[in-house]
């Protein structure tokens, strides 16, 4: 195994399949925002979103895609230099990957790409034990998601993080109180169909306990552009917490758990959800905002 690859597993104590894929799927995108930094993306652009909280700000969660917002809106902008970095890093660790872009997308201020990975020919490069991998299909694929808002909305801050492993690098990355917003548009504005998406309340979940700022201005402007908010509309505290509440009212949280669990290791943190536990959460008290609007 390539050192770094066996360097960088140590510290997630993997004992199941479920535990190995997570791992793996983490270290891709570890290795992937290293070769991002070499071509100097983060010059451009801000990290955000799951994969951000997680591997920036210790979210305790694992998460799939990586999130990228540019500084400034440039719907020109070819990103296929930075799927090619992505690829030769990768197979330089050792690992069996191709980015894939996509061609089409609904929303077409976002660009987006997968990384994919073969599941049982990179479980035997970071040397899984031989009867977890027998219970691998073979054409098993793992893919991340990899996806740049090209036209970002206003009043988001951002800030330097840095990264140890594989070697130290920095990302810039949005600041905790601008994704806490975009985690909030997330739970509000996003259509899952059928689809519960309890990653993003366990988020919020993350976000309350931490006593985190919300940037209510950047969460107005994403609502704006979606179409969720009229322009000439002002986004209140008080409007804001009825619209969760309504969210609230609306949760199916079996889905919801079921949503989350594969991305968790201590289970019983999911034992108390229910309505009045989310409720009590964003009661007025709970949820603290700060307004700033960037470039102004």
């Amino acid at each position: 195994m390539n050192e770094a690859l066996n360097i960088m597993l140590k510290k997630y104590n993997c004992r199941s399949i479920n535990d190995y894929e997570n791992a793996l799927k983490e270290i891709v995108q570890e290795i992937a925002l290293l070769a991002l930094w070499r071509v100097k993306f983060y010059e451009k652009a801000a990290f955000y979103g799951g994969s951000a909280l997680r591997i920036l700000y210790g979210l305790n969660r694992f998460s799939e895609d990586l999130d990228f917002s540019l500084l400034k809106p440039d719907e020109d902008i070819n990103l296929s230099k930075y799927h090619k970095a992505i690829e030769t890093e990768l197979v330089g660790f050792g690992l069996n990957v191709k980015v894939i872009p996509k061609t089409k997308t609904s929303r077409k201020q976002i660009d987006s790409a997968f990384i994919k990975a073969g599941t049982l020919q990179n479980m035997i490069s970071i040397e899984v034990p031989v009867n977890l991998r027998k219970r691998i299909h073979k054409n098993k694929v793992i893919k991340i998601k990899f996806e740049v808002d090209k036209d970002p909305p206003e009043g988001f801050n951002t800030e330097a993080k840095y990264l140890l492993q594989p070697i130290p690098f920095s990302i810039n990355t949005f600041t905790m109180p601008s994704l806490f917003a975009g985690k909030m548009h997330a739970v509000l504005c996003r259509k899952w169909q059928h689809r519960v998406k309890g990653r993003d309340w366990y988020d919020l979940v993350w976000f309350i306990g931490r006593n985190t700022l919300l940037n209510l201005k950047h969460l107005e402007s994403r609502m704006i552009q979606s179409g969720h908010l009229k322009q000439q509309d002002i986004l209140t505290k008080t409007k804001l917490l009825k619209l969760i509440n309504n969210k609230i009212d609306n949760i199916n949280f079996l889905l919801a758990k079921d949503d989350v669990r594969n991305f968790i290791k201590d289970q019983d943190a999911l034992k108390v959800w229910d309505k009045v536990f989310l409720e009590t959460l964003f009661k007025g008290s709970n949820l603290r905002l700060e307004f700033r609007v960037i470039n102004q």
